[in-house]
């Protein structure tokens, strides 16, 4: 009984806390409608007493009271709101849009199934059984299906990495872009004005901008950027990039963004756990996107665009880091502080690009917290804003499915939100820079995004970076031909939890 009575007394300030939450839950919409259209709450009643004050001296006192007013004064109240406004138009950013952008389609004889990984790995004298049987680990709980894709190098045994190999897997999905992108757009290669182009770990001679424009017979005074080393981040990088080129180039003009990864160079055939992930996550792919000055016949607007690195520091340098191991091979070793450094790189990111985005309510809240925690030394949970009121879709780096567990925690997104990465995920594996557009891609091709959506791709790479891009939809797709058109209908499909040994 005395147990029960205790149960029952410690029932009643739940009860009470639960009220209390559904209560603030339920006044939240009125909080958020009052205080994001703040300048409307103030500004009507003032018009309204202006517009009452006017009517109450009449027509003919105004004049005469203008009249009144030195020349001066009448001149300066013209011309310096004309001169500001004048000023704003000529020093303010160019608006760049996206024209449309279109994503590799892998062939169904590149598709790499579990077993047909292991059973490679197993053959091959260079792995160990210790070491396949790590990886068949690392796929279980990796989130990725059996339709993913390798370049035809590594279907070899032992896999082939020689230049020739991995020149053939760029031109394949580079060129197999763009010519989907020049054939969605109608553009003419001659009126590309800006090239830029992000690859980290293949960088030959000449550059893949050079290659571009010797097969597009590109115009002799393109502007060319060939980016390297740069991480999974990079495509946010190169839209950056575009951007601000385009801020100096003749109105109009257009900017070809090319992001993908050429791993057939980058197979690791070594023992080292650390470094043998990337063999299991990285698959082929890659994307083009057109962006423009002139948003005549766009699909989006870009409207902001956040960088934030955190190389200073030691540990967020090394955590993702090419080196040989003790036998020579090369590969990428991955930090066990990986997910930490990519939280507190998070953090970092939205702390900039809140205050651009988030609406003026959440910004309130986050300041009252901010200012509470100050007073009360910490003592209460910092408010962590909701992002979901500035976005309608999130377009989250495919890394891994940790990344985007640890993502959707600390947005609180929903199962939806995150759908996008997951599938694309499951479907492509981890394409590195490229992967946000299969996941935009996927949003279009399930048919929901609308005019006037706001997307919100983050993306993470070595440094260690977290990159973000937000745009605002002009005009949805209007069908699903992209790279997940012979098989949008079986998605989004089930994930199941693998429990860790």
């Amino acid at each position: 009984p005395k147990r029960r009575r205790e149960e029952a007394a410690n029932q009643f300030p739940r009860r009470g806390m639960t009220s209390s939450s559904g209560q603030l839950k339920r006044l939240k919409p009125l909080y958020q409608l009052a205080v994001n259209n703040i300048l409307a709450v103030v500004a009507v009643p003032l018009a309204a007493a202006v517009v009452l004050k006017a009517a109450e001296l009449g027509h003919e006192e105004i004049l005469a009271r203008a009249r009144a007013l030195p020349p001066a004064h009448l001149f300066l109240a013209a011309f310096v709101p004309a001169a500001a406004a004048v000023v704003y138009l000529m020093l303010r950013p160019r608006a760049v849009y996206m024209v449309d952008y279109a994503c590799f389609r892998t062939s169904p004889n590149c598709r790499v199934p579990f077993a047909t990984f292991l059973e490679h790995s197993r053959v091959w004298p260079g792995f160990e059984e210790r070491s396949v049987r790590f990886m068949t680990r690392l796929l279980e709980r990796s989130g990725l299906g059996e339709e993913t894709c390798l370049p035809y190098a590594q279907h070899y045994i032992p896999p082939s990495r020689d230049l020739e190999s991995s020149r053939a897997e760029a031109e394949l999905i580079i060129f197999s872009a763009i010519d989907d992108l020049l054939a969605k757009t109608g553009i003419s290669p001659q009126d590309i004005d800006i090239l830029v182009v992000n690859c980290s770990l293949f960088a030959p001679t000449p550059s893949f901008t050079d290659m571009i424009i010797n097969r597009y017979k590109l115009r002799k005074d393109v502007r060319n950027v060939h980016l390297s080393g740069m991480g999974c981040s990079a495509g946010l990088i190169s839209v950056g990039l575009a951007r601000n080129l385009l801020q100096v180039a003749p109105k109009g003009a257009h900017a070809l963004v090319v992001s993908t990864e050429t791993i057939t160079p980058n197979y690791y055939m070594g023992q080292e756990r650390a470094m043998l992930l990337p063999n299991c996550l990285f698959r082929m792919g890659g994307a083009a996107v057109l962006l423009s000055t002139n948003g005549a016949k766009a699909r989006f607007r870009l409207a902001r665009v956040v960088r934030t690195l955190t190389g200073a520091q030691d540990g967020a340098y090394h955590c993702v880091y090419q080196e040989e191991d003790g036998r020579g091979n090369v590969g990428i070793n991955l930090s066990k502080d990986l997910m930490s450094i990519a939280g507190d790189a998070l953090k970092a990111n939205i702390t900039t690009m809140g205050p651009l985005v988030l609406p003026a309510s959440e910004q309130l809240l986050f300041a009252l917290s901010f200012m509470a925690r100050k007073v009360l030394s910490g003592r209460i949970k910092p408010y962590i804003p909701d992002f979901r009121t500035a976005f309608e879709h999130f377009c989250i780096h495919a890394g891994g499915r940790a990344v985007i567990d640890e993502l959707q925690r600390s947005l609180t997104l929903s199962d939806e939100q995150v759908e996008a990465s997951r599938m694309t995920l499951h479907r492509f594996g981890n394409t590195s820079s490229s992967s946000l557009w299969y996941e935009l891609a996927y949003v279009e091709a399930k048919g929901r995004m609308r005019k006037g959506d706001r997307v919100w791709m983050i993306g993470f790479g070595s440094g260690f970076k977290c990159n973000s891009a937000a745009w605002e939809c002009i005009r949805p797709a209007a069908n699903a031909d992209g790279p997940w058109a012979t098989c949008i209908h079986r998605y989004p499909v089930d994930i199941p939890d693998v429990l860790k040994h």
